[in-house]
């Protein structure tokens, strides 16, 4: 019973805050996003983002999924009934709340990613460069050859 009153705990904390709350009302909003996603939307930086989102899975609230570089998060559907309706209840409550800026800054960020001609950030930001391709390092960048093959 007290491993379960801590597991309730964390999960209460995992929600106890601004920001981690805005991610979940995202998460519940889209099906799956990167990290980099939530760092555009939210203003903040990419290791706020990530240890925000690394609270809410050791919550068991997200699980997440590495793609080379990257790490996209969802909002954990393999839970118990107790958690479904918890979830459930947040997704209402989250729904009445004033997300049209973050929906905003997503969308616009979004659109940038998949439409690389439009200029976002520093050249792409989240590991890709303009056209959506992987970052080459600053040799190949530059047409330089490098002794490692």
């Amino acid at each position: 019973m007290r491993d379960e009153m801590r597991a309730l705990a964390r999960l209460f904390k995992s929600l106890a805050d601004e920001s981690r709350l805005k991610m979940m009302a995202l998460l519940l909003a889209h099906e799956e996003l990167c990290v980099c996603d939530l760092e555009k939307a939210l203003s903040i930086t990419q290791s706020k983002a990530s240890r925000h989102l690394r609270y809410m899975k050791d919550a068991g609230l997200l699980r997440d999924r590495r793609e080379a570089l990257w790490v996209h998060y969802r909002v954990e559907r393999e839970v118990s009934d107790d958690r479904l309706a918890l979830l459930e209840v947040l997704r209402r409550l989250l729904r009445g709340t004033d997300l049209v800026v973050l929906e905003k800054r997503l969308s616009q960020w979004l659109s940038c990613k998949v439409k690389p001609q439009r200029r976002c950030g520093k050249k792409g930001s989240c590991g890709r460069g303009l056209g959506g391709q992987p970052k080459r390092s600053g040799a190949r960048r530059l047409g330089l050859r490098t002794n490692s093959r």
